[in-house]
């Protein structure tokens, strides 16, 4: 059987293992919830009080990345599917079965990779999609909005799905580098809610060069259409945390073919 051919089978049996494991589908849940949940109760908010805005805060308004404020919290949702679907097989001794099917571990974890990716980015962009229309429905007619048809605006619902899909990969690689969800899940909170509240007390001036390196000043450059002065522009961001998530996962694959299962 050719290299391809394994894969593709390694992939399909995890993509089995993905769809009928009650974690996987209750973190999808979660995500979709949470995404569709809070940005309308957010968008809702922001329409209700419009009038109390302020001139210079109605200047600088964002409908884009108002209506997707529910990714706020969704992302530690995607986070969580990506550290379960690796270390949930490492907590259940599994993990030694998976290897006994698919030796080659390299393989192994490129296909729970595919599966995972693959998986997030399509319920993402489609969730983030709807999210943005159903925001722009709020504000219609009290609310400034936006149209798709504005390539910044189109540039930051595509990007807002793939800052969710590269978190849940950023998860997978916690997960095989730590191996136990709850010091995974502690790693990736502490470094998307933590680190930020962290480099508050830190003289302003080194806030300036620190924050628009924290994962989740990235995404919320990626989801402006106009990233505020002291940030990264959208495409920057996304390669910066693209490169934060290659690290991870190089390190984590390291490991991976170095440590006992």
């Amino acid at each position: 059987m050719s290299t391809n051919e394994n894969l593709w089978s390694s992939t399909r049996a995890e993509w089995i293992k993905f769809r009928s494991v009650r974690s996987s589908i209750m973190g999808v849940l979660v995500f979709v919830v949470l995404t569709l949940g809070l940005g309308a109760l957010i968008t809702v908010a922001v329409r209700s009080h419009w009038h109390e805005t302020t001139p210079v805060n109605r200047l600088t308004f964002d409908p884009v990345s108002t209506s997707l404020a529910g990714t706020i919290f969704a992302q530690f949702a995607v986070g969580v599917i990506g550290v379960l679907l690796i270390s949930s097989e490492y907590s259940s001794g599994s993990i030694r079965t998976s290897l006994a099917a698919v030796p080659n571990r390299v393989r192994l974890a490129a296909s729970k990779l595919i599966v995972l990716s693959v998986s997030i980015l399509f319920i993402s962009e489609i969730v983030c999609l709807i999210a943005f229309v159903m925001g722009q429905a709020i504000f219609s007619g009290v609310v400034p909005t936006d149209s798709l048809a504005n390539g910044a605006v189109l540039r930051s619902v595509v990007l807002a799905g793939i800052y969710l899909t590269l978190l849940a990969v950023f998860g997978f690689a916690l997960g095989l580098i730590l191996r136990q969800s709850a010091a995974c899940i502690s790693v990736f909170t502490s470094l998307l809610l933590v680190l930020p509240i962290i480099v508050l007390f830190l003289p302003q001036s080194w806030q300036n060069a620190f924050t628009k390196y924290e994962p989740s000043a990235l995404g919320r450059a990626m989801m402006s259409t106009t990233p505020p002065a002291q940030m990264f522009g959208a495409w920057t961001a996304f390669l910066i945390l693209a490169l934060y998530v290659a690290v991870t996962l190089g390190s984590g694959l390291f490991l991976l073919q170095r440590r006992d299962a």
